[in-house]
């Protein structure tokens, strides 16, 4: 089966990532019609980006290659399950399937915990461990409704 080689192929990357120091235990790769499309690995501690997930890294790299900020009919072969914030870019680049090999348990066994995420969410946000506070200057609401107003403007 295809999905088998490309989880392996992800799989690999990860491996490769840490044996060579460029960061953490993570590979993906995203694939389209059975073309790969990008590969990425974590990059975290490398470029010093925390935002440079493996899952992040692909995403990006395939919106480039295709020139559209939507993933639309490609499959996302990740070596471990999303965390949240790759969970959200997922949905926004509204990818068609994830297939991932360890779990968010396993990657918690080595370090990787996500759970303390999720927990968060559910906590009204002035009472997170990193509080957030609403504040409204008067011209908060410009930008949306500049956006509601504008002409011709790309909906996502």
């Amino acid at each position: 089966m295809k999905e088998e080689m490309y989880m392996k192929m992800a799989v690999d990357i990860a491996y490769e990532n840490v044996i060579t120091n460029g960061g953490g235990p993570f590979g993906a790769i995203v694939v389209k019609n059975g073309q790969i499309i990008s590969t990425g690995q974590n990059q975290v501690t490398l470029i010093n980006d925390p935002t440079a997930h493996a899952e992040m890294q692909a995403i990006r790299t395939a919106c480039k290659v295709l020139n559209s900020y939507q993933l639309t009919g490609c499959e996302l072969y990740t070596s471990c399950e999303p965390c949240p914030m790759c969970l959200g870019a997922i949905y926004w680049s509204r990818l068609k399937v994830v297939y991932y090999g360890c779990t968010n348990e396993d990657a918690a066994k080595i370090g990787f915990d996500d759970q303390f995420i999720y927990k968060q969410l559910n906590i009204p946000p002035d009472q997170r461990s990193i509080p957030m506070y609403r504040m409204l200057p008067p011209n908060t609401y410009a930008p949306f409704n500049a956006w509601i107003s504008r002409p011709n403007k790309k909906n996502y």
